[in-house]
């Protein structure tokens, strides 16, 4: 089996194959769900302070409709 070298708290540690790619996938996941968690922030405050300027709180089906109206 083969070994790939990967860096854990400023040291290089030499482990087996499957075992730095968990490391890897692990870490990536980590960093997706980061940026993920990030976005649905993002929207929901974008969401209230559009809600907030004009006085009222609707869902983005509520505006659609409402400008479909019009």
């Amino acid at each position: 089996m083969s070994k790939e070298v990967i860096h854990v708290d400023g040291n290089d540690v030499m482990v087996r194959e499957d075992t730095a790619k968990a490391f890897r996938f692990t870490h990536w996941g980590l960093i997706i769900a980061a940026i993920g968690l990030g976005l649905m922030f993002l929207l929901m405050w974008i969401f209230f302070i559009r809600a907030a300027s004009d006085g009222k709180i609707e869902s983005p089906s509520q505006i659609a409709n409402s400008n479909a109206a019009r």
